[in-house]
């Protein structure tokens, strides 16, 4: 199941990649805003690597690049973080080595830039000290990869003898000396500075940590480098730390999480000293994404609300909760994740990377609720697609919101093929933003294709209860919101019944798998990175940790649970031709799964064909492989769903 990347550089290589398959739009992989709310950077592809921009907006200005490349020279160059002053800025670049990112200081007034650091490793999310003599980093010393989306390295000899910790460090900006102050047995996977620069608060764990991510804690850390304090034991997963201005409190985000980096749940707030945590946010009916203290009193947040991005406010005192503003598109300050936007120190000023379905990304920033769109890089951009609806449906009694994309050139006198698309995760969201180059699936529309993309009960955006409310019940009521969605459609629109498919990636893939098992109503289904065999599975992918608070119990205590849910079980049932695919090394949703998925169709005489791609992990990044599975895709569900329209 998805999880994020935790360096902008993989990022990087991965969408280059895929742009230049989709169409030539700029990228934008960050953005942030400075402290002082005076200057907006950001990070676009570039055409051999990433790059940083500055402008002022106050007056307004020019963008500046800011590079530690030599004239004429192209870098991966990202993450990148502002000093207090607004004068000076953090960030990674693989200028002197292009297998090896180091940190940078740059000063934004001159453009001047020094390197910092000469590790090897992975280094990520940096972070200035409140005087701004220190900068904080996680690193990881000869990190064999960066992350599960990648491919995985083979596996051979003795397994799991090596575990890699990912360590919070220091360099001192006037002599450039590092050091590793987090314990070596312990993985940190988020921090943020005390207001005194004198703790951390970080979420860790002990062990992979890949897969422990799912059981970390809050600690706080000496940044002198003495021993790590426990101050809360979460019942389920923790993100985005963030110390109150007054030092007395810590806020972070808990819920129940499928993927690191998406985030979702309720907002916190517990004692820096340690003790019960209280939940600012109750019963909301959205899930909050990434959050910043205004003042001691005041969180502002971002929100996935029903399948739409949004900014609110949180009043720690009263636990009330204001909105501030709502988007159709998505809104984001990084290309990876969820809702979330870069705030100034004001709590006003904001900067995003922003879509919609009919506008291609761009960089926003301002006043939030008046703010202006700053770069124009893609104006020139076209749509293929048709429109895109928000729809709402009754599934189990529950309201249910999903988005459906019209073909081009939409008639409402003729009938169309339809191709149902669920969302991995399953804790994640759909959204009504510009599609991103890997799997993109509004290329159906152009062919002539209704695209419905539902967000079932398990996915973020309408409160815990109902993210929550998939638990021991994969393929149960998830897959009956989505039967009664395409039902609703089928309804209402000129459809043809007899020619609907199916597809998805990761958990969508796994619905795939499940929905051939399940109905005969899909005439055509592609699964992307399926799971055919939960019991099977547990054992086989690199994150099992993930499972214990969807399922309950492990597989080796409670099969039964897993079983239920596991599409192998009813393979009997399955007539729907399905092409499956997958990486090669995928680590989150292993081959293995695919090659028993397809094994079983084929045993049964259904039409079948299973597509492994070399040296893949779970998602792809090699062009020609990009390339080929939108091709066979597409190819597809033209050859079981096209027929004359009538």
């Amino acid at each position: 199941m998805n999880s994020k990347p935790r360096t902008f550089s993989i990022i990087a290589t991965f969408v280059f990649a895929a742009a230049a398959f989709v169409c030539a739009q700029t990228t934008f992989l960050q953005t942030a805003i400075s402290p002082d709310g005076s200057q907006v950077a950001w990070v676009e592809v570039a055409r051999d690597g990433s790059a940083i921009y500055v402008q002022s907006l106050k007056p307004a200005g020019k963008p500046r690049r800011i590079s530690a490349a030599a004239a004429g020279k192209s870098a991966d160059e990202d993450t990148i973080v502002w000093a207090p002053d607004s004068r000076h800025m953090t960030f990674l670049s693989d200028a002197e080595s292009s297998n090896q990112a180091q940190l940078y200081v740059a000063n934004v007034v001159d453009g001047s830039s020094r390197k910092l650091t000469s590790l090897t490793g992975s280094i990520a999310s940096p972070a200035f000290a409140p005087d701004e003599k220190t900068i904080a980093f996680l690193f990881t010393e000869n990190a064999p990869q960066s992350n599960p989306l990648m491919p995985m390295a083979a596996e051979t000899g003795v397994i799991g003898n090596k575990v890699y910790e990912q360590r919070l460090a220091l360099v001192d900006l006037a002599s450039g000396k590092v050091r590793q102050i987090s314990p070596a047995d312990m993985y940190i996977y988020e921090y943020d500075w005390s207001p005194d620069g004198k703790n951390f608060a970080a979420i860790a764990a002990h062990g992979a940590g890949d897969a422990n991510w799912y059981v970390a804690r809050v600690y706080t850390l000496p940044a002198d480098g003495g021993q790590p304090q426990e101050i809360y034991k979460p019942k389920l997963q923790i993100a985005v730390p963030r110390w109150s201005p007054d030092g007395k409190s810590i806020a972070f985000i808990e819920g129940l999480m499928s993927d690191q980096g998406f985030t979702g749940g309720d907002i916190h707030v517990v004692s820096s000293a340690g003790g019960g945590a209280r939940n600012l946010t109750p019963g909301i009916a959205s899930s909050p994404s990434d959050l910043y203290w205004r003042d001691p009193q005041k969180i502002i947040f971002a929100q996935n609300v029903e399948g739409k991005a949004g900014v609110a406010t949180a009043n720690v005192a009263e636990g009330s909760v204001s909105s501030l503003w709502t988007s159709e598109g998505t809104v984001t300050s990084e290309f990876w994740g969820t809702s979330s936007v870069s705030v100034a120190a004001d709590g006003r000023t904001v900067t995003a990377i922003h879509s919609s379905w009919q506008d291609p990304p761009e960089i926003w920033a301002g006043t939030l609720g008046s703010w202006q769109q700053i770069t124009h890089a893609n104006q020139n951009l076209r749509r293929s697609w048709g429109e895109l609806r928000d729809i709402r449906w009754k599934s189990d009694g529950m309201d249910i919101q999903g988005w459906l994309l019209y073909p081009s050139n939409y008639d409402s006198s003729r009938r169309y093929p339809m191709i149902t698309v669920v969302h991995g995760g399953p804790a994640i969201s759909e959204h009504a933003g510009w599609p991103k180059g890997f799997f993109n699936t509004f290329e159906f529309s152009s062919r002539g294709y209704f695209v419905f993309y539902p967000n079932p009960r398990g996915s973020l955006g309408q409160g815990e209860k109902f993210t929550e409310a998939n638990v021991k019940d994969f393929g149960g009521g998830d897959f009956r919101d989505i039967m009664a969605g395409v039902d609703e459609i089928v309804r209402t629109l000129p459809l043809d019944a007899d020619r609907l498919g199916i597809t998805g990636w990761s958990y969508g893939g796994y619905m795939t798998m499940w929905a051939v098992t399940q109905t005969n109503r899909f005439h055509a289904a592609v699964s992307g990175a399926g799971l055919a065999n939960w019991q099977s599975y547990y054992g086989q992918n690199d994150i099992d940790e993930w499972m214990i608070p969807y399922f309950g119990a492990s597989v080796y205590d409670d099969p039964a649970v897993y079983a239920k849910s596991a599409p192998i079980n009813f393979i009997k049932n399955a007539k729907t031709p399905t092409l499956v695919i997958v990486g090669e090394r995928d680590g989150e949703c292993p081959a293995p799964q695919s090659r028993e998925f397809w094994h079983a169709l084929k045993a049964q005489g259904v039409e079948t064909q299973l597509v492994i791609y070399p040296g893949e992990g779970h998602v792809f990044g090699q062009p020609e492989h990009q390339r080929d599975v939108m091709q066979r895709m597409i190819a597809w569900f033209d050859h079981y769903l096209k027929t004359p329209s009538h």
